[in-house]
């Protein structure tokens, strides 16, 4: 255990941080995942840019590498471009 106020309250924004992240984290997945399941091409392009702008901003607070949300966009992109 901490022995010093200063080691608890950061336990404390740790665990605050985390959920947070694990909230914003989660939520895109579950966007990426409905947009990967669509087949409707109009709704598809609606929806890419929020998804993209989405994986922007995990990656600008380090919540995720650049890398990876480049590759999701691209691998997205690649998707929706696909469809009929």
């Amino acid at each position: 255990m901490a022995n010093h106020k200063s080691a608890l309250k950061r336990i404390r924004q740790t665990q605050t941080r985390r959920l947070h992240n694990r909230y914003y984290a989660k939520t895109t997945r579950n966007a990426i995942r409905d947009l990967r399941a669509m087949t409707d091409k109009a709704q598809a392009e609606a929806l890419l840019p929020k998804i993209s702008s989405m994986l922007d901003k995990l990656a600008k607070k380090n919540i995720i590498h650049d890398n990876k949300a480049a590759n999701l966009k691209s691998k997205l992109t690649i998707f929706v471009n696909k469809l009929a």
